[in-house]
């Protein structure tokens, strides 16, 4: 990390960090009294939004249902298994990364954001880092086209900073006999991710 002056606060971002195995003691190595964020969000959601991302990569991948389920050539209103060892319906039982979390960090240190409330109320979830509020609700516009809130860099030179293309790509159509699959997969993994959080995300 780089050195930082009195009065700054130096942040550092990687999804990654989340389920790499070794990334709690190696941080918790570097500054025990870090503070610590991370971004959950429906992992139907995510699943669905990992599958987009590497579609737009590999044009003509083969459809999300084929990867999600374990014997996808039935019928997808037939019955099925869903293949948890497929990285983006893995990464989303979230109770297993947040448990190797806790082994080294308070709960107090580790802020779970809300992802759908992220985006509907960014400035909300600032008040974890304990900053002076400067960055509030009038510095976020909704862009429709996205589907996300951009920054504002100024009230007075309203210059936007918005995520880059990379975001905000529209989702396929999935089988729906498949989202009611997934559904009920991640129910139990939820409720401990709920237990262990203390947390109720709001997650159908």
């Amino acid at each position: 990390m780089p050195p930082t002056l009195k009065g700054q606060i130096t942040m550092e971002k990687t999804p990654s960090y989340w389920v790499t195995k070794s990334a709690p003691k190696r941080v918790y190595a570097m500054n025990p009294a870090v503070k610590l964020i991370a971004v959950v969000r429906d992992p139907v959601t995510r699943a669905i939004s990992d599958y987009t991302q590497s579609a737009s990569k590999r044009p003509g991948l083969p459809p999300f249902e084929e990867f999600a389920l374990l014997n996808s050539s039935i019928q997808w209103g037939g019955t099925y298994s869903i293949d948890a060892s497929w990285p983006p319906v893995r990464l989303g039982i979230y109770a297993r990364p947040y448990r190797r979390w806790l082994r080294r960090f308070p709960k107090s240190r580790l802020l779970l954001v809300n992802g759908e409330r992220l985006v509907a109320d960014p400035a909300a979830e600032m008040d974890f880092l304990g900053l002076k509020r400067i960055i509030t609700d009038k510095h976020f516009y909704f862009n429709s086209t996205k589907g996300f809130p951009c920054l504002l860099k100024s009230e007075t030179k309203p210059i936007p900073h918005c995520l880059g293309k990379t975001k905000g790509r529209n989702h396929p159509r999935i089988n729906q006999s498949v989202i009611y699959r997934l559904k009920e997969f991640y129910k139990p993994h939820n409720e401990k991710f709920y237990q262990l959080s203390g947390v109720k995300f709001s997650w159908p």
